[in-house]
């Protein structure tokens, strides 16, 4: 076989794995909150990450696996990029293709930037795990094995999440309303997790909350000071020689989480810096995808 042959046909079976099965409006009926976006929504390409800004509609990218494969587990991504642009690509689709690949639906929400309302975020992600919910039977999906995964400023927005989820309010007219958000696990990659200014990634929290001294907002989004006994389980990586979101952030994190006896389990990468996502580093901390696959089987996911 020619050596152009063989490139083309991984090149193909690249595009199959990665292949988006379809994507949807969050809010086909438009959002209930709005923002002030500054200019037209814009993707860019460098270096091989892909990001977009000016994000002004909330959509899903759905990976569904093949029936052969399916297990039933499902996970809402938050891609990062310090709630001002979000990279899509190494932190989102590339994730989708490899839970994919191993019978999990990978599920993309771009969500809608902050841009002077903090509130916008986590309504898109509580929206998504309801969105994912109410989809579940009829994209294969297991209502109870719907987990929620966030890199960096995305990280936050899933820990948020997994702080500040409802169970559904039955009384609510709006169907959506009625249907939990809660995930029932969480995957956060080298997350921000706190706004505490010793410890806190300040660029996001200024392009969420805004340069406020108000600790209370501040506080708000301090994830480590809403873990609970009901929060859900969670899997945590990063790097040691992270200098952008320091390890205090997953540490507190965890620490919060073991306060409570919450099943969790963090891994600290000697190497690898701020923003690996899925891009290929030839250094150990590639390994934790299968890492995660593993961790999902330990608790009954797959």
């Amino acid at each position: 076989m020619k050596l152009f042959q063989l490139i083309a046909i991984l090149m193909f079976s690249y595009t199959q794995l990665c292949a988006q099965d379809f994507k949807v409006k969050l809010w086909p009926d438009g959002a209930p909150n709005q923002n002030e976006v500054p200019g037209e929504e814009n993707t860019t390409n460098t270096d091989c990450i892909v990001r977009v800004e000016n994000i002004a509609e909330a959509e899903l990218f759905v990976y569904l696996p093949e029936k052969e494969k399916n297990t039933g587990a499902a996970v809402v991504i938050c891609p990062g990029g310090g709630y001002w642009i979000e990279a899509i690509g190494h932190e989102g689709t590339m994730v989708a293709g490899y839970l994919q690949s191993i019978g999990v639906a990978g599920i993309v929400l771009k969500y809608r930037l902050p841009y002077g309302n903090h509130e916008i975020p986590i309504t898109d992600g509580l929206q998504a795990m309801r969105y994912v919910r109410s989809k579940a039977e009829g994209w294969g999906i297991k209502p109870q094995k719907i987990g929620v995964a966030g890199f960096s400023a995305g990280g936050h927005l899933a820990s948020t999440i997994g702080t500040h989820y409802d169970l559904g309010k039955e009384d609510s007219k709006n169907g959506f309303a009625q249907i939990s958000s809660r995930p029932d696990f969480m995957l956060l990659v080298y997350p921000v997790i706190s706004f505490d200014e010793k410890i806190g990634h300040m660029g996001s929290r200024k392009n969420l909350i805004g340069e406020t001294n108000n600790w209370d907002l501040a506080k708000k989004y301090s994830n480590e000071l809403h873990v609970d006994e009901n929060t859900p389980p969670a899997f945590l990586v990063l790097a040691d020689d992270d200098k952008a979101v320091i390890p205090q952030n997953s540490i507190n994190f965890y620490s919060a989480l073991k306060k409570y006896n919450v099943p969790a389990e963090m891994h600290i990468f000697q190497k690898g810096g701020h923003g690996f996502g899925m891009k290929k580093t030839n250094s150990p901390v590639d390994k934790w995808p299968d890492m995660f696959a593993d961790w999902l089987k330990i608790i009954g996911i797959i």
